[in-house]
């Protein structure tokens, strides 16, 4: 299976265990990683989805738009460990977003 549209997977950007490369990088790993272990947390617990918490899992997506945008227009070099833990948090942020719409769509119907 080819992830190649899931991430640009850029080595150096890319964390590795022995020579072994992660197969996305280092901040879609934090992402993924977020997002993974807010479902698992959203699974077990009863979470009340409204404005605020909806207001915060945006704010928790800005450090890692922030970090990647800055490198993109070269202002900076962002390095993994950076990019991994703006990642964790936007990895969560997304995960409230998704839980929260399918929470409002629910019941809606």
């Amino acid at each position: 299976m080819k992830l190649k549209y899931l991430c640009h997977r850029k080595p150096e950007r890319t964390f590795s265990v022995r020579g072994h490369y992660f197969p996305v990088c280092s901040r879609c790993t934090g992402i993924y990683t977020g997002a993974f272990a807010y479902f698992i947390y959203a699974y077990f617990t009863v979470i009340e989805y409204n404005i605020t918490l909806i207001i915060i899992a945006f704010l928790m997506i800005v450090p890692t738009f922030l970090d990647g945008f800055t490198q993109l227009l070269g202002y900076r070099e962002s390095n993994n460990v950076l990019r991994f833990s703006t990642g964790v948090p936007a990895g969560v942020g997304l995960g409230i977003i998704t839980k929260a719409i399918k929470y409002f769509i629910w019941t809606l119907l």
